[in-house]
C-alpha cells in the first residue's frame, strides 16, 4: 500500500450498492483467481462496490463473485496520506463495522480531530485523548476536565483489508475481536493479537503489547507498516521505516504523547483453521526459565510461546502451531462458550493428569482470545468479592456474560477496586526473572503468574526494555514478561498497604533490571521514572514534533498519591459510601450491565471459522 494518491468518484448503483471508479495515478493489475487473464482495475470498478461497502447482502456479494470469479481483493496502492494537502481526492472504503465508511469520511474525521488538537495548541493547553474504551488499570478519584479531550471515538473502522499486500488500513479504536472477524474473511489474520478482545489497534501501538507471538514478531507495533498521526499543533503526517522513522519508532509506546493515531496500516499473516497447543508441565521456575529459552531459540518450530505458573512448583509452558490439519485423533478444544472451560483451569487440570506434554486443537480464534473469559484468572475478583456466590463451572456458566474482559475491566473502572488489584505487567532479562519470581511470592504471594518471551525493540523505545546483546554484539536479547494480577494486601498486612506493595515491586523491577508497563498505575518518583528511558531522546522528539504542549509519559502515567487522597477524603458522603462494600461491587455491576459489552461476546461470527460438529 504505498502513498500515492487516487480518485474516487460515484459513479453508478449495483444491486442496490454504491459503486466507485477507483482511478490510480499508476493502473496496477489484478490477476483473477481462475484463470491468467489480467483486468484493469479502472475496469473492475464495481468489484470495489461490492468488497467496499458494509450495506451489501451475502447473497448479492456471493452471486457478483460467482459472476467474476476472482478473489476479494488486489494490489490497491491506497495512501495513508502524507501531509495532505487542503483539497486534494480520497478514496474508497472497506466495510468495517454497521457504519458506512471511506476514506471520504476518514480524512473528514481526521479533519474533525486536527481542528481540535491544533485549537488546544494555539491556545497553548494541554488535552486527553477519549477513544471511547480504554483497557487501562488508571484510575482517577479526581477526574478529568471534559473541556480539555479530544474525541476520537468515531475512528473506529477497518477501512481496507488487501490479500496481495497482505495488510490491512485499520483506525485506531478498532478493537481485536473485530479486526480478526474482517481479516478472518479473507483468510488473513495479525501476526500479533493482543488476547483481550477490547484492545484497541491504537491502544496496542500507542501502549505495549507483548502477546504469545512477540517471541518471533516483537511487540504489536513491530507488525506495522505505517501509521497516521495528528501531531500536536495539527499537522497530519505519516510515520514508518522509511518517512519520519524516529516517530514512528518514538510515538509506539510513549501513550500519546507524541500525538493522536489515526489510522495504522498493519501486516497480515495467512490464517490457519487450527492451532496445536501444547502444554509442557514444569516443576519449577528454573525449569520454565529453561525451556522457554529452548523453544524460543527455535521460532521455526512455533508461532505461539507462553506459560503459567501455578505455584513455585507448578506450571506449563504453552506452544502452538498453525495448521490446518491437526494430528489425527486431537482432542478439539474452545474456549469462547458459557460452558466451555477458562483456559488457565483446564491448562492446570490438563497437567494435573499428565506426565508429559498433552496437546489439543483449538480454533484459530478461541486460541487466539483464549483468556478473555476470567481475564486470565483476575475474574475470580467478583467471586472473592461477593463470598456468598461459589466458584465453581455452574456460576461461571451463569454468571458468563459479566466475566469477559471488556465487563470485566467496566466493573473494575466503575467500581474503584482497581486500587485493591495489584494488575502489573513486568519485562525482565531471564537471568533475574526466577529472582523477581521468588520476591515477589516472599513479598505479595501472587499466584499463579503468566510467562510471556518477548522479543526486543531494536530502536531507542518507549517499550520495556534492557541493554543486553547477543553474541554478535547488535541484537538486543530477548526477555520475559511476567504478568502479576491479584488482590493487593491490606493496609495492615504491608506497610504502605496498595500503594506500598506498589512501590515494592516497581523496587525490587528496577533492582532486577525490569521495567513494567505503562498502562497500570505507576508510583516512581520522576528522577526514578526517567531512570528506564532516554529522556534526552524522548523530550528531542517531542520538540520536533512539536508535543511539548502535550502531557509527557509521566504525567499521564504517574498517581499523585497525596491529590488522590485528598480528593478521596474531600469527597461527598454519598460518594465515599458508594466506595464501600457492597455499594461499590454492585455500581460495578449496573455500569457493566448499561454499557452492554456483553452483547458483543455473545455470539461474535470468529467463534465460527471452525463450524462446530
Amino acid at each position: 500500500m504505498a502513498l500515492a494518491r487516487r480518485n474516487v468518484h460515484l459513479v453508478e448503483r449495483i444491486h442496490g450498492v454504491a459503486a466507485y471508479d477507483c482511478r490510480p495515478i499508476t493502473l496496477p493489475t489484478i490477476r483473477c483467481a481462475r484463470s491468467t487473464q489480467t483486468h484493469d482495475l479502472a475496469n473492475r470498478r464495481n468489484y470495489y462496490s461490492v468488497i467496499s461497502t458494509p450495506a451489501y447482502t451475502p447473497q448479492c456479494a456471493s452471486q457478483f463473485r460467482r459472476q467474476h470469479s476472482f478473489r476479494h481483493s488486489t494490489s490497491t496502492n491506497i495512501p495513508i496520506r502524507n501531509r495532505r494537502p487542503a483539497g486534494s481526492s480520497r478514496l474508497y472504503h472497506h466495510g468495517g463495522g454497521t457504519a458506512k465508511t471511506t476514506l471520504d469520511q476518514h480524512h473528514r474525521e481526521v479533519d474533525r480531530v486536527a481542528e481540535s488538537v491544533k485549537g488546544f495548541y494555539d491556545r497553548g493547553e494541554k488535552f486527553r485523548i477519549f477513544h471511547g474504551s480504554t483497557n487501562s488499570t488508571r484510575k482517577s478519584a479526581m477526574g478529568r476536565d471534559p473541556n480539555k479531550v479530544v474525541d476520537t471515538s468515531r475512528l473506529n473502522h477497518v477501512v481496507l483489508v488487501d490479500t496481495n499486500t497482505q495488510s490491512a488500513l485499520v483506525e485506531p479504536n478498532v478493537p481485536m475481536d473485530r479486526l480478526v472477524e474482517e481479516t478472518l474473511k479473507y483468510g488473513l489474520v495479525p501476526p500479533v493479537v493482543m488476547e483481550f478482545p477490547g484492545i484497541t489497534v491504537g491502544g496496542g501501538y500507542s501502549g505495549t503489547s507483548g502477546e504469545s507471538s512477540s517471541f518471533k514478531h516483537g511487540f504489536f507495533d513491530r507488525t506495522l507498516k505505517q501509521v497516521e498521526i495528528v501531531l500536536a499543533n495539527g499537522e497530519v503526517t505519516t510515520a514508518s521505516e522509511s518517512v519520519n522513522a524516529d516517530l514512528f519508532h518514538g510515538a509506539a509506546g510513549a501513550v500519546g504523547t507524541l500525538g493522536v493515531t489515526t489510522m495504522v496500516e498493519i501486516q497480515l499473516r495467512k490464517a490457519t483453521k487450527f492451532v496445536e497447543t501444547t502444554y509442557h508441565p514444569v516443576k519449577s521456575m528454573q525449569e520454565a526459565v529453561t525451556m522457554l529459552q529452548d523453544f524460543t531459540s527455535r521460532p521455526e518450530d512455533f508461532d505461539y510461546i507462553d506459560g503459567i505458573m501455578y505455584s513455585q512448583t507448578s506450571g506449563a509452558i504453552v506452544t502452538g502451531r498453525m495448521t490446518d490439519t491437526p494430528k489425527h485423533g486431537l482432542n478439539i478444544q474452545r474456549f469462547s462458550d458459557a460452558k466451555d472451560p477458562w483456559f488457565y483451569l483446564y491448562v492446570k487440570d490438563r497437567i494435573s493428569k499428565a506426565t508429559g506434554p498433552v496437546t489439543d486443537a483449538i480454533p484459530l480464534p478461541d486460541y487466539l482470545f483464549r483468556y478473555d473469559r476470567g481475564g486470565f484468572w483476575v475474574g475470580t475478583a467478583p467471586f472473592d468479592y461477593f463470598p456468598a456466590v461459589p466458584f465453581n463451572d455452574f456460576t461461571r456458566w451463569w454468571l458468563d456474560d459479566f466475566l469477559h474482559t471488556r465487563m470485566l475491566y467496566k466493573a473494575l473502572h466503575a467500581s474503584g477496586k482497581s486500587e485493591q488489584m495489584i494488575i502489573q505487567d513486568l519485562a525482565l532479562p531471564y537471568e533475574t526473572s526466577i529472582q523477581f519470581v521468588e520476591r515477589m511470592d516472599e513479598m505479595l504471594g501472587i499466584w499463579p503468574l503468566w510467562l510471556c518471551p518477548l522479543k526486543q525493540s531494536p530502536y531507542k523505545t518507549m517499550h520495556p526494555h534492557y541493554p543486553g546483546v547477543e553474541a554478535d554484539g547488535i541484537t538486543p536479547k530477548p526477555m520475559l514478561n511476567i504478568g502479576l494480577w491479584g488482590r493487593a494486601p491490606a493496609n495492615n498486612q504491608f506497610p504502605g498497604g496498595f500503594v506500598g506493595a506498589n512501590r515494592a515491586v516497581e523496587s525490587v523491577l528496577q533492582e532486577l533490571q525490569g521495567m513494567k508497563w505503562l498502562y497500570a498505575q505507576t508510583y516512581f518518583s520522576e528522577a526514578d521514572f526517567w531512570r528506564d528511558f532516554d529522556k534526552t531522546w524522548y523530550d528531542s522528539l517531542r520538540e520536533k514534533y512539536h508535543a511539548t504542549s502535550l502531557p509527557t509519559v509521566y504525567e499521564k502515567v504517574r498517581v499523585d498519591v497525596e491529590a488522590e487522597h485528598r480528593a478521596k477524603e474531600s469527597a461527598p458522603l454519598s460518594k465515599r459510601l458508594l466506595d464501600s462494600w457492597p455499594w461499590s461491587g454492585l455500581n460495578g455491576l449496573k455500569r457493566a450491565i448499561e454499557s452492554r459489552d456483553y452483547v458483543q461476546a455473545r455470539d461474535p461470527a470468529w467463534k465460527h471459522w471452525v463450524p462446530k460438529a
